[in-house]
């Protein structure tokens, strides 16, 4: 059977099961708890100071709380940049398996056919919950307000490319649907204010379990902090990231060509006339107002009441990278650029100040929040249901985390390989990368090097082990898992992928 085939009959399953007979309007119960899926924008897990990864200054107490009071995730791997991150979290599918999702006019213009590409918030509102999404869209010019959302304020990012850059103030918001009006307001301050008074019962259906996806744009570039926080860690200061400059030691020729970083007078690196420092401290500034704002919607649901019966995933779409490997971006296949934070809470049922280093991946997070609800998938999806991790966190995990990027393609337009230019997108090829316990492993799909490392022994990721003889038998065995996991999950590509570079 063809991809496009496979991916037609999954979408005609859904539509079916969608018919079925639905569960009537029910409060949330510990059956059919509420969830709060917050989401944050260019999020590096190093922002954190839960995180021991974070620089020592960094002051994070209410996000560090929220770990306290669950499970954080050493590993998460969520997505490579905005908008495969979100249409995985919508469809339960790698990039490569959301069908008719297509780059589509002025950038971020994008376009999707909701029979081919169904966003499963439509299948929760079938069983009964009430489904609300609050932020950012950046997922095709249709939000699926009256098919997937209940209630839907949105930024729809695709629909007014002029305005892409707005991240902090002057956004076209869109209500329910309806009107649209441009929200002059700190974006990070009114989102929350907006999720506060969902969750506190204004605008939802309070007979039934809700769903909110709460997107916030912080951090992304511009990385405006709000006025409150512009004075704040001041006098930081930070080792400059050992492979800010090439030439880069073993690893593959597209890496070499990375170098977004020109010296100072006085050699600090700078970027756009900035220093990298001021464009640190700039960034974890812009993460204060998310502190505070998180901690302002969990204080919501502990005064309402509804805190225990609520499942709370707190995640990014990827990290961002700040001078690591020659980087300022995301997308590569490096912790320093795509590794995002992720904790799931829920106390009572959930373990309180966990840490798991079982590495996961975004399609992971659908399966685990349609079985807290207590409903069936409704179309075979390629993550693993996390709630056994979750009910034990340093138990032995045998699913390896998969990441796939493949540029500005979905769905059967991945299956077949551009070459040249056109294979690479932000200056990165399109690639394969695979988690499995303390190592990681990358094949691009260009011929050259593959890499492999420890990410225990080497957390900044410079020893490349897989130009290393004596690593041989653990590359083949990476390497054949990749490809066996690919084949698993559908993915048009696979026997097309270009021979690696192997080391003489």
């Amino acid at each position: 059977m063809s991809t496009a085939m496979r991916h037609q009959l999954v979408a005609v399953t859904a539509i079916a099961l969608l018919c079925c007979a639905v569960a009537g309007a029910q409060p949330a119960t510990p059956e059919r708890p509420n969830i709060l899926f917050i989401y944050t924008d260019d999020h590096s897990h190093r922002t954190v100071g839960a995180y021991p990864e974070s620089y020592p200054w960094v002051q994070t107490p209410n996000l560090d709380q929220l770990a306290s009071r669950g499970v954080r995730f050493e590993y998460a791997y969520i997505g490579t940049w905005c908008m495969p991150s979100r249409a995985t979290l919508l469809t339960g599918h790698h990039q490569f398996g959301v069908e008719s999702m297509r780059m589509e006019g002025p950038y971020p213009g994008s376009t999707y056919d909701p029979e081919k590409a169904p966003f499963w918030p439509s299948v929760f509102r079938q069983h009964g919950y009430f489904t609300a999404q609050i932020g950012k869209w950046h997922t095709g010019t249709d939000t699926g307000y009256g098919r997937d959302w209940d209630f839907q304020i949105v930024w729809n990012r695709p629909k007014y490319t002029e305005t892409n850059q707005n991240y902090y103030y002057d956004q076209p918001i869109t209500y329910q649907g309806g009107k649209t009006e441009v929200l002059e307001r700190y974006s990070t301050d009114q989102y929350t204010d907006w999720a506060v008074d969902l969750i506190e019962g204004n605008g939802r259906d309070e007979s039934k379990p809700w769903y909110l996806w709460l997107c916030y744009g912080a951090v992304h570039s511009p990385f405006t902090p709000a006025d409150r926080h512009m004075e704040a860690y001041p006098g930081i200061d930070f080792d400059t990231p050992a492979d800010i400059s090439p030439p880069r030691p073993g690893k593959p020729d597209w890496a070499q060509k990375i170098n977004f970083w020109q010296r100072g007078p006085n050699g600090t690196p700078t970027y756009g006339g900035h220093s990298l420092v001021s464009l640190v401290r700039q960034y974890h500034q812009g993460v204060l107002a998310l502190d505070e704002g998180i901690s302002r919607v969990l204080k919501a649901l502990d005064e309402s009441g509804q805190r225990e019966n609520t499942l709370v995933i707190w995640t990014s779409d990827q990290g961002f990278a700040w001078g690591q490997h020659g980087f300022r971006q995301k997308v590569a296949p490096y912790d320093a650029t795509i590794r995002s934070p992720l904790v799931i809470s829920m106390p009572g049922r959930i373990p309180e100040g966990a840490v798991t280093p079982n590495p996961v991946a975004g399609v992971d997070l659908v399966p685990t929040i349609f079985s807290f609800a207590g409903i069936d998938l409704p179309w075979e999806m390629h993550g693993e249901d996390l709630t056994p991790l979750l009910e034990d966190p340093q138990r032995a995990w045998p699913h390896p985390a998969l990441l796939t990027a493949t540029g500005r393609k979905y769905g059967s337009d991945t299956d077949t390989i551009p070459t040249g230019e056109d294979v690479m997108h932000s200056n990165v090829p399109w690639y394969v990368m695979l988690v499995e316990g303390r190592f990681k492993y990358i094949r691009p799909l260009i011929n050259d090097l593959e890499e492999l490392y420890d990410l225990r022994a080497d957390p900044e990721e410079l020893d490349n082990l897989a130009i290393k003889a004596e690593h041989r038998e653990r590359l083949l065995h990476m390497r054949e898992l990749a490809i066996a996991e690919l084949r698993e999950d559908g993915a048009g590509f696979v026997d097309g992928m270009p021979a690696v570079r192997e080391v003489q």
